[in-house]
């Protein structure tokens, strides 16, 4: 099997909700990561293949393939194709396992992997709003309810539900929110994403972290529900943001003297029960560890989204994992989590924490809607 490997990433900072990015088009959003990459790469954008982009709320300014749009929009070549695909939160983590898949086959040799989401000019649950507004049960059909029942199917009775398994105490979320907060802020200070943003509307850094929160600050909010543990604290901002990475094969390598900086060693996805929603990490870490014939230990860096605090604390507790060397600039309850640009916006900021600490080998993973997950791991080259 040929290899993938990753020759350029760059991402947006992340504007919080109504933030310096909102009112920006995504897709110019978009275009701009797109001709950022194209730029720093130095590649001839008309020998990419496609343009692989992930985005959750495909409705209104994001509908109509904004793949396609945002590489247009860019002023790249009419050329070069683009699709745009929805594996809710992991979208453009799936972007990524796509490209790297079509270089592995054989069958395409610089594919971009990309993620966009602009949470404030279409806001979450934009695209089943009209199904919504006509009575009808979107997105669960009969045969759905037969199975699962009659019941609330959201995110945020997921995280709740963790909580009641895992045991978790408001407390223990918030401990693990404010040290999110502490190391993204620490991360900004030190200037640890300077390289890996394009800045754009005037704002350079990730708008989300909040250096001065404090406990007593999150113990003073109100729970999500009424006799629930999950706050706004202990939960993913409502973010705008893109991202970009390309892919490229070793023939592409060589012709375009380009640098290979990481290796896609190995894809995973994985199932879990939907009712959760947000365990399914868990399982397919360990089904990507065991492929690759690696313990957790071999991971220097790990990149796990921050949904909600229950995730990385019980996916931590399970796999017996590091709690340092995950989420070392903190994650998605700091920085923020524009949806379908997350998968992309983490794999680039893995990529330049390997670089920077010098580690070897990452591990990027994230719960999506439907109880799913994808898992990439990548060696630093």
């Amino acid at each position: 099997m040929a290899e993938a490997y990753i020759v350029g990433a760059v991402r947006t900072p992340v504007g919080k909700k109504k933030g310096g990015l909102s009112t920006v088009h995504p897709t110019d959003l978009a275009a701009h990561t797109l001709r950022a990459l194209i730029d720093r790469t130095g590649v001839d954008p008309e020998a990419v293949e496609d343009v692989i982009m992930g985005c959750v709320m495909q409705f209104g300014p994001q509908s109509m393939d904004i793949a396609r749009n945002a590489w247009l929009s860019a002023g790249l070549p009419e050329t070069t194709a683009g699709v745009t695909i929805d594996r809710q939160c992991g979208s453009s983590q799936q972007s990524i396992h796509f490209a790297a898949q079509g270089i592995m086959s054989g069958t395409q040799d610089l594919v971009v992997a990309a993620g966009v989401e602009s949470m404030s000019i279409v806001p979450m649950g934009s695209s089943i709003s009209t199904a919504l507004e006509k009575g009808m049960p979107f997105p669960f059909g009969e045969k759905w309810v037969e199975r699962y029942g009659k019941q609330e199917i959201s995110q945020f009775r997921g995280a709740e539900l963790m909580c009641e398994k895992w045991g978790y105490a408001r407390e223990v979320l918030e401990q693990y929110a404010f040290e999110s907060h502490q190391r993204a802020a620490k991360a900004i200070a030190n200037g640890h994403f300077k390289d890996q943003i394009a800045p754009v509307n005037g704002v350079e850094d990730d708008e989300g972290p909040r250096a001065d929160t404090t406990l007593e600050k999150m113990a003073g909010l109100k729970t999500l529900k009424e006799d629930g543990r999950i706050t706004a604290a202990t939960s993913s901002q409502i973010s705008d943001g893109a991202g970009a990475v390309l892919i490229a094969s070793e023939q592409a390598v060589r012709d375009h003297g380009l640098t290979p900086r990481a290796r896609i060693h190995q894809l995973a996805l994985m199932g879990d029960d939907p009712v959760y929603m947000l365990t399914a990490p868990i399982p397919a870490t360990r089904r990507a560890l065991k492929k690759s014939g690696m313990s957790i230990g071999d991971i220097d860096v790990v990149e796990i989204n921050e949904a909600f605090a229950p995730v990385p604390l019980a996916w931590m507790e399970e796999l017996d994992a590091d709690p340092a060397r995950v989420n070392p600039n903190g994650g998605a309850i700091a920085l923020g989590h524009p949806l379908g640009a997350t998968g992309a916006i983490l794999m680039t900021k893995l990529l330049h924490e390997l670089e920077r600490s010098g580690g070897r080998y990452g591990l990027q993973t994230m719960c999506e809607g439907g109880g799913q997950a994808n898992v990439t791991i990548i060696e630093r080259l």
